[in-house]
């Protein structure tokens, strides 16, 4: 009877302790990119303001090259368009048919090249043309030096050499690096941190841990071959997430106290044709465990956009005022 009685408050004990856990658990701090985009794009239009003052006509310029009419493509053009207004920036919209072929697109592309007043280029991805485009080949036409998202393959080459203090970085890697260290207060916050990066894209995985490795972190990169990436997950430090699928990562797949920056964008139907966003990362679980972590949205969206601003007006300054 008294075995009995020992083993029923041992069992209680443990219930309590579990209890307490969940009681005093710190929940991880929020990144809130929407904040510091705003603040990125605050130093962009005051440094302008400064500049203008001197060369009252320098009006950094961003053209985004748009085939076809995809809705979230206006969107997302939409708010490129917006936050480039209010910098005090020019965004324009080169708006082509779906019909267009190849040599068409590349030749619009080359007039952009050669325009002096415009120092961005994007093109907006998925292309909607009915015809067969070689995007890659497109992205390539843009002259290095105009590649403010990051990815042609001279700019992708630098930054895999390392060559950091010439290359354009891709929006979205640079602005998951200054999320983690904005958030983390710490400017050399990745230098010896463990890095696993879950998506291998040439836009965001790849690059991302590139750039990461070149801040003197240890990076790993992560696919949908990778054995065991639930373990590999848990022992990062940093964990950036860019693999397209709904919520994979979960709670127990994260390091505590680890910073967590959700890429991810998937869109689920709901009843009534009303839409939500979710990251690939299973937020309600993974935010007791975390040190920081990013939203969706809210997020690494916001600071994509910015970081295309602040890339365009960077080397608007390089190719018009440095020259």
């Amino acid at each position: 009877m008294i075995y009995y009685k020992y083993i029923r408050i041992n069992v209680l004990i443990d219930q309590i302790k579990v209890i307490n856990k969940f009681r005093f658990r710190k929940m991880a701090k929020l990144i809130d990119g929407n904040k510091i985009s705003k603040e990125v794009l605050n130093e962009v239009s005051e440094e302008l303001k400064k500049i203008q003052q001197k060369h009252p006509d320098f009006k950094p310029t961003l053209a985004i090259v748009q085939v076809g009419d995809r809705s979230d493509s206006n969107v997302y053009i939409g708010n490129k368009i917006k936050r480039a207004a209010e910098v005090g920036m020019d965004a324009k919209l080169v708006k082509l048919s779906n019909q267009i072929t190849q040599v068409e697109l590349e030749d619009e592309i080359d007039k952009l090249n050669k325009d002096h007043y415009v120092d961005g280029i994007i093109v907006q991805l998925p292309l909607d043309c009915v015809n067969e485009i070689d995007a890659d080949s497109v992205i390539d036409q843009i002259h290095p030096a105009k590649d403010v998202d990051g990815l042609t393959r001279i700019n992708a080459g630098k930054l895999m050499r390392g060559e950091l203090k010439n290359t354009i970085f891709p929006c979205t890697p640079y602005g998951c690096l200054y999320l983690v260290q904005k958030a983390t207060g710490d400017p050399n916050y990745v230098v010896g941190k463990r890095v696993v990066v879950v998506g291998r894209s040439k836009i965001v995985g790849s690059p991302a841990a590139a750039l990461f490795m070149w801040h003197h972190g240890t990076t790993t990169i992560c696919h949908s071959k990778t054995k065991d990436l639930k373990e590999v997950c848990k022992e990062a430090d940093i964990l950036i997430v860019a693999i397209g699928k709904e919520e994979l990562i979960k709670g127990d797949w994260v390091k505590p106290g680890a910073v967590v920056i959700d890429c991810g964008i998937n869109v689920r139907e709901l009843e009534g044709g009303k839409r939500k966003l979710f990251g690939d990362v299973e937020f309600s679980s993974a935010q007791s465990v975390a040190g920081y972590i990013t939203p969706v949205p809210g997020g690494v969206g916001p600071m994509t956009v910015a970081m295309l601003i602040k890339n365009t007006f960077q080397q608007g300054k390089a190719r018009r005022l440095q020259a």
